[in-house]
């Protein structure tokens, strides 16, 4: 009786390709395509875009109108054209004006009347308003 030989591996010149299941080759796997120019330009683009949401969405947000209520305190910095209102607690060294009055749905500063010295009409949105103030002293 005589021994099978027994079985040999295939050397690295003798390797078989892969198979799926069935026995037929199996391709290998395509290189993944490059991004085009398109979709670099549309990112760059989209970038750009959301930066200027940011920058213009915050600042909007960080500058508008302070709407006081009366009994609180604020300063009031910047020009007769572009005041700057923030709120401040009332023993600040910083407030300014101490807000007497607020009228909704308006501009007229006349509307204060002998309600405080100054007025100060403010807009954010659809909302309008006038804040009646009295110097702090």
């Amino acid at each position: 009786m005589t021994t099978p030989p027994a079985p040999q591996t295939p050397g690295p010149q003798q390797v078989p390709p892969p198979a799926d299941g069935f026995g037929a080759p199996v391709a290998p796997p395509a290189p993944k395509p490059k991004a085009g120019k398109g979709k670099k330009v549309l990112r760059v683009v989209a970038l750009i875009v959301a930066a200027v949401v940011v920058k213009f969405g915050i600042s909007y947000f960080f500058n508008s109108p302070v709407h006081a209520e009366a009994g609180e305190c604020v300063q009031v910095t910047g020009s007769d054209t572009d005041p700057k209102v923030s709120t401040k607690e009332c023993g600040d060294k910083d407030a300014n004006f101490e807000v007497v009055k607020v009228i909704d749905d308006t501009f007229d500063v006349n509307a204060c009347g002998k309600n405080g010295e100054a007025a100060l009409a403010q807009q954010w949105d659809q909302e309008k308003f006038v804040l009646c103030l009295n110097p702090i002293k």
